[in-house]
């Protein structure tokens, strides 16, 4: 495997661990592990999908990312109490 392969497979594997310990029960959809795990691996994902030139997943992770995104964001803006 090369480094796109690799960074495209880390990339969808932390996007399926994010899902698969939400549906199991083990974090929330709010948790900061869950945004994060979506983040970075939607972001990995479309770098490789990028360096690929795949469109249909440059799309597909590039929102996935801004939409995790938009989440961190509003987790950091939460008052903390």
């Amino acid at each position: 495997m090369n480094v796109t392969d690799w960074l495209g497979t880390i990339g969808v594997l932390q996007i399926l661990l994010a899902y698969f310990l939400n549906v199991t029960g083990n974090i929330s959809t709010k948790s900061l592990s869950f945004i994060l795990l979506n983040l970075i691996g939607a972001t990995m994902a479309c770098i490789a999908s990028i360096l690929l030139w795949y469109w249909p997943f440059i799309v597909l992770e590039g929102v996935w990312a801004l939409v995790s995104l938009y989440s961190f964001i509003n987790y950091l803006s939460k008052p903390k109490i």
